[in-house]
């Protein structure tokens, strides 16, 4: 049995047992997403629009940390102009313990 849910902006595939990095959040222990846009469990498949009602996906909160640093440089040709700028994203791991289908 698989998921697909939204959270952070972006979309996830996820089945029970899978440990991912998604947008930082202000959970401590578990956490319920809501956001559930497909479940299938091999026969059926079931779509929401734009999200499922009845289906729930909750996690338990691993840890928090950041991601390596990029650098973000802009440059105007014969300006003189040079900016040079580090961004490193902040992310919270969970790992996925049960799709709840109603």
């Amino acid at each position: 049995m698989y998921a697909i849910i939204e959270t952070g902006g972006k979309q996830y595939r996820v089945s029970e047992g899978d440990i991912l990095k998604i947008e930082k959040i202000n959970e401590n222990k578990s956490v319920t997403f809501g956001n559930v846009l497909m479940v299938s469990d091999g026969d059926n498949i079931s779509y929401g629009s734009p999200f499922l009602d009845s289906v729930e996906v909750t996690a338990d909160v691993i840890g928090t940390g950041k991601a390596g640093k990029i650098l973000v440089f802009k440059q105007k040709t014969r300006k003189g102009h040079r900016k040079l700028r580090g961004h490193r994203q902040q992310y919270t791991t969970v790992k996925i313990t049960n799709i709840k289908t109603g």
